[in-house]
């Protein structure tokens, strides 16, 4: 969701950029992009860690409360749509292909979110907040792909972040990278795109044999190395 579909990252520059200073510090650029992709808790380790601060129960539990309520303000506002998103969302549901929402964001932001995005679009969705492991582990697809009754391995990702690329190849899919500000490194079975502008259910119909071909066919791997 954050980095794919819209541009939530933007808002969270700002209430992480907000939360160091509350802290009594300031955020990096390089943690600032280490956080991309994580969830929460992850995210406020990190943040306790730069800023110097001892990470207590009590602190920590403040911390979110005042991150989650700030973010919350600004997804209030008209999440912006990223290149191409709306339309490729629009497309594969008019396709009949089930879809889920799968974003280490909590739940509560994630249906403020859904009101800009459009709950119709999906048929199940997995939150942060709501699996044991989050990405990179491969639990969140997992999970996402039960709840479509499909295998991991049938579906097709789309990933703007290591961690979520890692996550969904773990679980078995093929993933779509859409380009962002933060660097995914190349892989057989991850297909590379400098955003969402054309894609639809047909291009990812295409990326998923080309995933497919991968696994059944290790010459074909070594040729698909790159984008």
């Amino acid at each position: 969701m954050d980095g794919t579909l819209v541009d939530s990252e933007r808002l969270w520059d700002v209430s992480l950029a907000e939360l160091a200073v509350s802290l009594g510090g300031q955020l990096s650029p390089s943690t600032r992009t280490a956080m991309v992709g994580t969830d929460m808790a992850t995210t406020l380790r990190m943040m306790f860690d730069e800023v110097g601060r001892e990470a207590t129960p009590a602190a920590v539990a403040a911390a979110w409360d005042e991150l989650t309520e700030r973010t919350a303000r600004l997804f209030a506002t008209d999440i912006p749509w990223l290149p191409g998103a709306a339309a490729a969302l629009a497309d594969v549901c008019t396709a009949g292909l089930p879809a889920a929402l799968v974003t280490s964001t909590t739940r509560d932001l994630t249906e403020l979110a859904l009101d800009t995005i459009g709950r119709q679009f999906f048929d199940a969705t997995v939150c942060g907040d709501e699996v044991r492991h989050t990405k990179p582990h491969p639990e969140p697809y997992l999970r996402a792909a039960a709840l479509l009754g499909v295998d991991a391995a049938d579906c097709v990702a789309v990933e703007d972040s290591p961690n979520g690329a890692t996550s969904a190849e773990a679980a078995g899919c093929t993933v779509v990278v859409v380009a962002s500000e933060v660097s995914v490194p190349d892989g057989p079975r991850r297909i590379a795109v400098p955003s969402l502008v054309g894609v639809g259910s047909a291009e990812l119909a295409t990326a998923y044999h080309r995933g497919r071909s991968v696994v059944h066919d290790p010459v074909e791997q070594r040729l698909l190395g790159s984008p």
